[in-house]
């Protein structure tokens, strides 16, 4: 008997199989599922797209913003030439006959100050702060009172443009006496 059993289940199986009805239901689940998958798909796709865009937004915002590091850079040896010829005028001469070409030399540097305050170049604060890695150098230690680690002289100012270092501070560090 449980061989007719299994024959009437295996004629019932294949009717159903063959069955219209069941053949459109898989058929519709199948479809489901595909459809399902295609949408999750999408969105995958849509949110890499909008990803790709914020960050070429972010990389083009900061190309924008310093396009002219390298410029910058290069003016800062103008500047140091600048101040250091301010820095070794005699005091006689200002009075002198060379008056006029001294105030035009300072004349300048104050421009040059002007046009790095417009292009966002600032000079890095240094001279009695705690070193700072990420805007000094120290070059040397100098004996001294002031607490160890405190910039005590500064050889060469450091800038940067907007937040981004150009340069770093060249300085000396107090150490314990």
């Amino acid at each position: 008997m449980t061989d007719r059993h299994d024959e009437a289940e295996e004629i019932r199986a294949e009717t159903a199989e063959n069955s219209p009805e069941l053949q459109e239901h898989d058929q519709f689940a199948e479809l489901q599922a595909k459809l399902e998958e295609a949408q999750q798909k999408a969105l995958y796709a849509a949110a890499e797209v909008q990803n790709v865009r914020r960050r070429a937004e972010q990389e083009r915002t900061q190309a924008v913003a310093y396009a002219n590091t390298g410029f910058a850079r290069d003016m800062l040896s103008v500047k140091d030439n600048l101040d250091r010829a301010l820095s070794h005028i005699p005091e006689g001469a200002r009075d002198g006959e060379l008056k006029n070409f001294i105030e035009g030399i300072e004349a300048t540097a104050r421009e040059l100050d002007a046009v790095f305050g417009r292009h966002g170049v600032t000079r890095v604060e240094a001279k009695g702060l705690p070193l700072d890695p990420n805007r000094h150098q120290a070059m040397i230690e100098i004996p001294s009172d002031a607490e160890p680690g405190t910039v005590i002289e500064e050889m060469q100012a450091g800038y940067v443009l907007k937040d981004r270092l150009l340069r770093p501070a060249l300085v000396g560090v107090a150490k314990a006496g």
